[in-house]
């Protein structure tokens, strides 16, 4: 960004839709436009991972797939997958909110649809190649949120069998036979999220706009890294957080900010040459022009609360990982195109 140049924030769910949230359609095709028109440079929108029960964009089930509420009802019915019937339902009452609740309950029966209606049609060439290049964080995720739903989505610490807990290989086959078309269905909503939001990049890029993108530097409790790689975080023998992030007390939060996330282990993340994070880095570069790193500050020094605490006002500063991090995460990737908030 070495010239003057400017843009606009604006997330994906506060774009105006028909479904009770913006989405990847016309509405965001029409915003690229708009920032043609008014010679903007970039569009800023905030995480576009899966959210959970707070419905925010910084907590969510995954750090790699998508959040398929911003997947376009009426580019799957251009598609054939669905048709206009199956949308017609009461979206909401207040066009300037939106209702996750309704969202959960109504959106997937129509995805459910789309899903059998192309995988009637037989596997494509494209989703194939989806599936084997993605298929690192593609398929613990699907296991993760076919599983979660079994035990009516309570989080993977609460689940009652234990050796699926643990993620054993015994059960986790057992698991997969069983739930196989809750699998299939999640794998085939992540390309939907993932052909469409190229689809409106393209568009972007081709219109000289590019996209800031953002990545929160934690992940949640309750989400699939957590439980596929629990070795990465410092946690408890039973998979609780022994220590969560946040901000220590200032004029402005007189108890600090208890955020909930798991701290990491960045001493096995060391050891293992910090492959994750270039590969969570990776992702995001094929999603987004730039990246904007939330709380970058933590890179360097971080606030460590015990879990148990009822705020942030007990903790202390903990060094991170620091430029050794971005050091092995250039020597694998190169250039880094990132912002660093906070």
């Amino acid at each position: 960004m070495s010239n003057r140049e400017s843009g606009v924030l604006m997330h994906i769910s506060s774009l105006p839709g028909n479904y009770g949230i913006g989405s990847f359609g016309k509405s965001a095709y029409d915003f690229v436009d708009f920032l043609v028109r008014t010679k903007q440079t970039y569009w800023q929108i905030l995480p576009l991972g899966t959210t959970s029960y707070g419905d925010s964009p910084y907590q969510s089930f995954s750090a790699f797939a998508g959040n398929t509420n911003f997947i376009d009802f009426d580019i799957l019915i251009e598609e054939g997958l669905i048709n206009k019937e199956d949308v017609l339902t009461n979206w909401g009452e207040d066009e300037t909110t939106v209702d996750y609740a309704l969202l959960y309950e109504k959106r997937r029966p129509v995805l459910e649809k789309a899903v059998a209606a192309f995988l009637a049609k037989g596997k494509t060439p494209a989703y194939e190649k989806f599936v084997e290049e993605k298929a690192e964080w593609l398929e613990p995720f699907a296991e993760y949120m076919a599983i979660k739903e079994s035990f009516d989505m309570k989080p993977w610490t609460a689940w009652s069998d234990e050796a699926i807990k643990r993620r054993q290989p015994d059960a986790l086959a057992e698991y997969r036979t069983r739930l196989a078309d809750k699998l299939e269905y999640h794998r085939v909503t992540q390309f939907f999220f993932d052909e469409q939001w190229h689809a409106l990049k393209k568009y972007a890029n081709d219109n000289f706009i590019q996209i800031i993108g953002d990545m929160p530097i934690y992940v949640a409790a309750d989400s699939v890294e957590m439980w596929a790689t629990p070795h990465y975080f410092k946690t408890d023998e039973e998979g609780n957080p022994l220590c969560v992030a946040g901000c220590p007390a200032d004029d402005f939060s007189p108890l600090g900010q208890l955020w909930g996330n798991p701290i990491y282990n960045w001493e096995a993340m060391k050891e293992d040459g910090y492959t994750w994070w270039s590969k969570r880095l990776q992702a995001s570069f094929e999603l987004f022009d730039v990246v904007r790193i939330d709380h970058f500050r933590g890179f360097s020094a971080y606030w460590e609360i015990p879990a148990e605490a009822e705020n942030a006002t007990i903790g202390k500063w903990v060094k991170g990982p620091g430029y050794d991090l971005f050091k092995a995460v250039k020597e694998q990737l190169g250039e880094l195109p990132i912002i660093a908030e906070d």
